[in-house]
């Protein structure tokens, strides 16, 4: 359905705290295509086959609820680039990441652009990453923190550029330093932009040992509503 221009964005979150039991894998795996089937089969690792397996379980899962048919027939496809989309017009926008036994997805309605990034609370950034992602003023910024705060905040950083690179859908392509945020009444702001859109960023509550970030924008004036809920495998019976 198609929003009227000034009525503020819907956004969705769904995050899981997947188990990697190999015996859900089956069920799991029922609604999925044939090529994704594929895919999961070519992973050589069991840990990276169930992020595969679980992420696409539960973007199909919950895209599924928006458009009205069953998982498995969920029309998805991807870009020249490689980023999903859904078939069709007048559809939602979204968003997949997933981070050691954790799986985000977000969902929008009346959205231009979604991106959605997790990563561990706890990773490790050496100091020449933090240099080939962040801008000078956010390495000035990051230095005047204390050694704890400035780990989280790295951190921070690289999971809300990652959403606002996937939301555009250039990922890495484009230099992460060119995307640089400041804190505003403790909300992350992006600095320049694109004048003619509304950039919407927000670090997400998990429930976990995990950072999670969201990227939206929509030309709508008002702020997103934007809702978030811990999925239940169990709430949603297998087909």
């Amino acid at each position: 359905m198609q929003q009227s221009e000034n009525q503020p964005a819907d956004i969705e979150i769904a995050l899981w705290q997947y188990s990697e039991n190999g015996g859900d894998w089956n069920r799991w795996m029922r609604s999925l295509s044939s090529d994704e089937r594929d895919r999961a089969a070519a992973y050589r690792f069991e840990r990276d086959r169930a992020s595969f397996i679980a992420g696409r379980y539960l973007l199909r899962q919950l895209l599924s609820e928006h458009i009205g048919t069953l998982p498995s027939k969920v029309p998805l496809s991807p870009d020249r680039h490689g980023k999903l989309r859904l078939e069709g017009r007048d559809r939602p926008q979204f968003s997949l990441a997933n981070a050691d036994g954790l799986v985000a997805v977000a969902v929008a309605s009346g959205c231009d652009h979604v991106g959605i990034d997790c990563e561990r609370a706890d990773a490790e950034i050496e100091e020449a990453a933090v240099d080939s992602y962040c801008s000078a003023d956010e390495r000035r910024r990051l230095a005047e923190l204390p050694a704890r705060e400035r780990a989280r905040r790295a951190i921070a950083l690289w999971t809300l550029k990652e959403s606002h690179l996937k939301a555009l859908g250039v990922g890495l392509r484009e230099d992460p330093r060119d995307v640089a945020f400041y804190w505003k009444d403790g909300i992350p702001v992006i600095t320049g932009g694109d004048r003619d859109r509304r950039w919407h960023h927000r670090l997400v509550e998990s429930g976990s040992q995990h950072v999670v970030a969201l990227a939206a924008c929509s030309q709508s004036g008002g702020l997103p509503c934007i809702s978030t809920r811990l999925f239940q495998d169990d709430s949603i019976p297998s087909e």
